[in-house]
This record gives C-alpha cells, structure tokens and sequence, in this order.
C-alpha cells in the first residue's frame, strides 16, 4: 500500500515532464504560449475556489470560531511569501515607459517561470503529501485523486518549460528545471512516508493548505492574468480558459471529490 501510493506520487509529477515535452512540440508559439497561460489560470482559479479552499476549511475544523479568520490569515501568507520571493528575483521595471524590449520581456518571463517554480516545488511537495496520505487509506480514493492532480500538472508544466524555453532558449536546461518540480510531488510522498503521524494531523495539513491556496491566487491574480490581458491572442485565452476549467471539473467529478 505505502510502496502503491510512492509510486503514485511519482507518476503525477511526471505529468509535469509532459507538459514540457508538449512545448518542445509545438515549437513553443506566442499563440500556444497564451494558451498554456489561460488554461493553467482556468484550472487555477477553480482549483482554488472547488478544492483547495473547501478543503483547507475542512481541515481547520478543531479551531471552531477561529476558523476563518485564521485561514484567511495563512491564504494571505502564502500571498505574501510569493510577493517576497518576488523581490528576490530580476525582472524588469514597469516605470520605464512602454517600451518594453524583447530582452526586458524575456527577463519578465524567467521571472515567472522562476515564481511559478517555487510554488510548484512547494505545492506540489504538499500535494505529495495529500496524495500519498489518501493512497494510503484507500487505492481507489488515490488513484481518482491523482488523476485530478495529473490533469492539472500537465499546463503546469507547460506554464514552466514555455517561459524557461522562450527566455534562455535552452532545452536542457528548461528540462531539467521541469524533472527538478516534477520530482518534488514525491518527495512530498517520501516525506510523509517517514512523518506519517505527525502529518495526519488535521491541523497541519489545513494550515499547509490554507498557504498553497494563497500561492496560487497570487500567481493566477498577479502573474497569469497580467500576461493574459496584455496578449493579443485573445481567442486562445478564451479557449484555454474555458478548457482549463472544464478540465478541473472534469477531474473532480472523476474524482467524486475525495472528502
């Protein structure tokens, strides 16, 4: 059971290697890119709204009257570590006029392939863990779970490889920044394989949660959608937007939501 749910935890980070291959692909066109883009902020949005806040709430439940204001407190966090992280990494300056250059539009791309990075690491780790845990109680739950996940993995992983290979132009560096967070989701399972009792507890996992659900509203709020507004491929947003959310439902009908 344990080795069954490891083993899961790796395959869907492996998703995100997919993703990267997909990019290789198609060559990596400013059209697919917008794409990508809209469809990792489709799934996103929903991802935060239907499963990570619903999920987190549920987790918090032993602190009764102090439910809310403290996940909001620790979805604001997240925010806030993302924002700080942001100023450790270059990218251009918005108050030079206009005129962006290529080169200063590269940099701003790195710069989110950088942020986005990070989170992934970090959520996906948790993720590992939420996965691994479920796996462990029950194969089926896991499996259905993991599928949701994996479908969300795959834009991730495009996200990352296409703003890594449009701003340094090298593949195999842009894949090994891809198998770095793609390996991290099981890491997340070996890491609970060896904490499994501190790591049931509610508590944690609802707190974890509650920060994951802040980096991804940060990043679809002030990265996607920046990139999003400012692209002239408005029909492929609308695609990927509208794909992006059908995938995530589609994910947790299959998954019958695993509460």
């Amino acid at each position: 059971m344990e080795i069954f749910a490891l083993l899961l935890t790796l395959i869907l980070g492996l998703f995100i290697l997919f993703g990267t291959i997909i990019v290789f692909i198609t060559k990596n066109n400013e059209r697919f890119v917008s794409f990508s883009l809209a469809l990792a902020f489709g799934v996103m949005v929903s991802l935060s709204v239907f499963e990570l806040f619903p999920e987190a709430y549920e987790h918090l439940e032993e602190l009764g009257i102090w439910r809310i204001p403290m996940l909001l407190g620790f979805v604001i966090l997240g925010i806030v570590i993302l924002k700080l992280l942001d100023h450790f990494i270059p990218h251009h300056a918005d108050d030079e006029g206009h005129h962006h250059s290529k080169k200063e539009h590269m940099e701003h791309l790195y710069h989110i392939g950088i942020v986005s990075s990070i989170a992934l690491v970090l959520h996906n780790l948790i993720e590992g863990m939420a996965i691994y845990g479920t796996a462990s109680t029950s194969i089926h739950l896991g499996v259905l779970v993991g599928l949701g996940v994996g479908l969300h993995n795959i834009p991730m992983g495009m996200v990352i490889a296409s703003t890594f290979y449009k701003s340094s132009n090298n593949k195999k560096k842009t894949i090994l920044i891809s198998f770095l967070i793609s390996i991290s989701t099981f890491i997340g399972g070996v890491f609970m394989f060896f904490l499994n009792g501190i790591m049931k507890e509610e508590l944690i996992l609802g707190i974890l949660l509650s920060i994951t659900l802040g980096m991804l509203i940060y990043i679809a709020l002030f990265e996607l959608l920046e990139q999003m507004i400012h692209s002239k491929n408005k029909k492929e947003i609308i695609i990927g937007m509208i794909l992006g959310i059908s995938i995530l439902f589609l994910s947790l009908f299959i998954g019958g939501h695993h509460h």
